[in-house]
């Protein structure tokens, strides 16, 4: 599955029309981000039910200041529509992987039932 280029514009829909949408903060003087690109790209074939997203940072760097975006490459998770992973640096295929299922696996109506108790 190949990946889908972010923008301002269409970040939010992304992430909230989304079950998993996982968001590659990248820019190609990047060196770490060149060696991330083929690993994020291999995982993509392999969850063909989650969204891999991309965001240049070079040319959005609007929604990389708005998502406080201070070192690439960054990735974020998102499951329905709610960050749920952040983490700058490379991940190995394996750790993707990991993560991948990890995200899947999490209990969002649980997570999102405690964040609003803990809000009243």
């Amino acid at each position: 599955m190949a990946t889908t280029a972010l923008t301002a514009e269409n970040f939010a829909d992304t992430v909230e029309d989304n079950e998993v949408v996982l968001v590659d903060f990248w820019a190609d003087w990047c060196g770490p981000c060149k060696r991330f690109s083929p690993i994020y790209d291999e995982a993509s074939g392999r969850h063909d039910d989650v969204v891999f997203a991309k965001v240049d940072t070079e040319d959005a760097r609007d929604l990389a200041a708005a998502l406080e975006i201070q070192s690439i490459p960054t990735i974020m998770g998102f499951r329905r529509g709610q960050l749920v992973f952040r983490q700058s640096g490379l991940l190995s295929g394996k750790q993707l992987d990991s993560l991948i299922t990890q995200i899947k696996d999490l209990d969002i109506e649980a997570l999102l039932a405690e964040a609003n108790a803990e809000e009243q």
